[in-house]
C-alpha cells in the first residue's frame, strides 16, 4: 500500500482516506478473502497516521461489510458482497444459481389469509378475495441471507399452499403450476436496522444494517397485481447496482 493515498491537506478526514484505500485495495484484489489485513500499529507507520485515525479507518470498513475481526487475530477480508441488479426482474433461486451458489430456504410460513384489506389495496384486489402468504428465510449455500414475506392472489395459483418452497423457486413454480407468466414490478428500497426477529433468523447482531425492500409484481396479461413482497437483506452480504446512461 502506497502512503501517497493519504494526503495531510486534503480537506477530507485521514480515516476516510485510509478506509477508501483500503477499500480500493479489496476490491481490485490485492488482498484475498480471509486474508489479515496490517495491524492498527502497522497502519499507522506506513501511512504516518495515528492508531486512532486507522482503528475509525478500520471500523468504518468494517461497517461496510469490506471486513470482519477476530477477537485477538485481527481484521480480515470479508467474503465479496452479492450484487443485485435493480433493472431485472428473476428469482432468488436464479439469481443464487447465476453467482454459482447453492440457493435455499427455511419455510417459517405458508397460510391462506382472508379479509385483509391491506393487501386487498396493495394489490388492486377486491376486498373478500383470498391471498396466500409465504414467508421464507433465504440461504445461499446453507448461509441465511434474507428474510422474505410474499403474498399473493390465490386466485391465480389456487392450491399454491400445499407447495413445499424449501428448495423450489416462488416464481418457477407460478410459471410451471399455474401458467402465470410476470411482467413488470414496483420495488422501493431503503436503508434499516435489525430488529431482534432479524438478528434472530439472519445470525447478525441487532441493529445491524440492513437492506429493506417492498415490492408489487404484475402478470405480462393485463398488467394485473400478483404479489406483493417485502424483504429484509442482510447488510452486510449485498449490495445494489444501477447502471446509469447519460
Amino acid at each position: 500500500m502506497d502512503r501517497t493515498y493519504v494526503e495531510k491537506d486534503s480537506p477530507l478526514p485521514l480515516y476516510y482516506q485510509l478506509a477508501e484505500a483500503l477499500k480500493t485495495k479489496i476490491e481490485e484484489g490485492q488482498f484475498d478473502t480471509h486474508q489479515r489485513l496490517p495491524s492498527e500499529r502497522e497502519l499507522s507507520e506506513r501511512f504516518d497516521v495515528s492508531r486512532m485515525t486507522a482503528r475509525k479507518a478500520l471500523s468504518e470498513i468494517e461497517s461496510e461489510g469490506y471486513i470482519y475481526r477476530s477477537q485477538g487475530k485481527g481484521s480480515f477480508v470479508a467474503e465479496p458482497k452479492l450484487r443485485q441488479s435493480l433493472f431485472e426482474l428473476t428469482s432468488y433461486t436464479e439469481d443464487m444459481q447465476r453467482r454459482g451458489l447453492s440457493p435455499g430456504a427455511k419455510v417459517l410460513s405458508l397460510d391462506v389469509v382472508e379479509d385483509d384489506a391491506m393487501l386487498a389495496e396493495k394489490l388492486n384486489a377486491s376486498s373478500d378475495e383470498r391471498f396466500v402468504k409465504l414467508q421464507r428465510i433465504r440461504l445461499a449455500d446453507d448461509e441465511p441471507m434474507a428474510l422474505e414475506t410474499s403474498h399473493l392472489r390465490r386466485k391465480y395459483c389456487p392450491g399454491i399452499e400445499d407447495v413445499d418452497f424449501t428448495n423450489k423457486s416462488l416464481y418457477k413454480t407460478l410459471k410451471e403450476q399455474f401458467n402465470v407468466k410476470l411482467g413488470t414490478a414496483d420495488q422501493w428500497i431503503e436503508a434499516t436496522l435489525a430488529d431482534s426477529f432479524h438478528s434472530k433468523w439472519l445470525k447478525v447482531e441487532k441493529a445491524s444494517p440492513m437492506l429493506s425492500t417492498e415490492r408489487t409484481t404484475f402478470m405480462s396479461r393485463g398488467d394485473e397485481a400478483i404479489e406483493y413482497t417485502k424483504a429484509v437483506y442482510r447488510g452486510d452480504k449485498y449490495k445494489l447496482f444501477v447502471k446509469l446512461n447519460h
